[in-house]
């Protein structure tokens, strides 16, 4: 169970080519969701107010569509499982991952957090706004978005948020590893940086001319409270910018199967290890590291996908599983919008979401309404699930927020 990046903890992948993607309080499985509807056109928010911001890329319409209602925990009650399902560089290509999934998430009613990529709403031609720390101008390690592309993730970004899921941020150009990646970023690089895709997401009519497009219906600065980083790496540095800007989280790296705890003043939803069947070592909830672990390449054997497929979701169930039955820690799994090895990741999230749904007590939610709960509970309350490495001996009645009660 070491934290040590060897073939056992990869962390999360960069892009594999110019034009790969990189996907990059609690409703209860069974409540009310958003409607369902089998058409990805986009749809403006009925009798909503809408005053434009800027250029018009984007305005503010009110409050998010969606939103539950947060519930503070009573004496002796036990916390929900909750789960959030999350992407990185979440963006609209060919292969129409983006509003599959908005479908996916429709149909099991599952709100998700949708870490969108500054740079995908930037044409191609315009890239000369991008000055990347340490790299040349126009520089990305994820190549360009065809300009088709941009405008169809705008239309989803637009209908996820009014769908009720969040939009948070994956920066830009993906830079990794110690050459000028973003492990290397200082404080005031990684306020450039999200300065930029806050710049690329709120001047889309204008670097697109796009006219017949409307608004994305929020505004981007109030509504982005955190993110994940490139491979999960610069974390540090990142999370100090972050503190300055006012976000509420971050989510770029590991940690045990344990309650988050704050790092410079923001919740830290770092990704879950998980049991890896069939192994002695856990293996971090991320499509990409489970890949890594199967086959160590994006196109493996196809004789393995079916055991590979039932591997990443059992592995995905047993963590949700040790969680459920033990001290209710949050599952945050991450994953990325790629067909690797011939799309088993996408099938076996799948699977795991309609399995944990038929648990009474799953909540599905995003990063967003995860920290709404965890802020909305009394600091002792906190404090003691913090303090759970299992569930509480005697089970949650007789537990007491802030007591001495054993764990098992």
């Amino acid at each position: 169970m070491g934290m040590g990046l060897d073939r056992r903890q990869v962390l999360a992948a960069g892009a594999v080519g110019a034009g790969a993607l990189l996907a990059g309080c609690g409703a209860s499985a069974t409540a009310a969701g958003p409607p369902s509807s089998s058409t990805a056109a986009p749809r403006r928010a009925s009798r909503r107010s809408e005053r434009l911001i800027g250029d018009g890329s984007t305005a503010d319409t009110g409050p998010q569509p969606h939103q539950p209602r947060v519930h503070q925990l009573a004496k002796g009650e036990a916390p929900p499982q909750f789960v959030v399902v999350s992407w990185d560089g979440a963006g609209e290509t060919s292969s129409k991952l983006f509003s599959h999934w908005l479908e996916v998430a429709r149909r099991h009613e599952v709100p998700m957090t949708f870490f969108l990529t500054g740079i995908y709403l930037l044409p191609g031609t315009q890239r000369h706004r991008y000055a990347p720390p340490r790299h040349a101008v126009g520089a990305s390690d994820l190549g360009w978005l065809p300009d088709r592309y941009v405008h169809a993730t705008i239309r989803q970004v637009r209908r996820a948020w009014l769908d009720g899921h969040e939009i948070g941020t994956h920066f830009n150009g993906h830079f990794c590893g110690p050459a000028k990646g973003v492990s290397t970023w200082s404080v005031d690089d990684w306020l450039s940086e999200i300065e930029q895709a806050q710049e690329f997401v709120t001047t889309w009519r204008s670097t697109t001319g796009l006219t017949d497009e409307p608004p994305l219906p929020f505004d981007y600065g109030k509504e982005v409270v955190g993110g994940r980083t490139p491979c999960l790496e610069g974390a540090d540095n990142l999370r100090k910018a972050a503190a300055q800007l006012g976000w509420r989280y971050d989510s770029s790296g590991t940690r045990l199967a344990t309650w988050p705890t704050k790092v410079e003043g923001l919740w830290d939803l770092s990704l879950q290890q998980v049991p890896f069947p069939g192994h002695d070592f856990e293996v971090t909830a991320m499509d990409y590291n489970i890949m890594f672990n199967q086959s160590e390449v994006t196109d493996g054997d196809p004789a393995m996908r079916d055991t590979w497929r039932a591997q990443a979701r059992d592995a995905y169930l047993a963590g949700f599983r040790r969680s459920l039955e033990g001290n209710r820690s949050p599952l945050v799994i991450g994953n990325h919008f790629e067909q690797w090895n011939g799309g088993i990741y996408m099938d076996a999230v799948e699977q795991a979401i309609e399995t944990m749904a038929q648990e009474p007590q799953t909540r599905f939610v995003t990063m967003r309404q995860l920290c709404d709960w965890l802020d909305a509970q009394d600091p002792d309350v906190i404090a003691g699930l913090q303090g759970l490495t299992g569930a509480p001996e005697g089970g949650w009645r007789g537990w007491e927020p802030g007591g001495t009660a054993a764990v098992r």
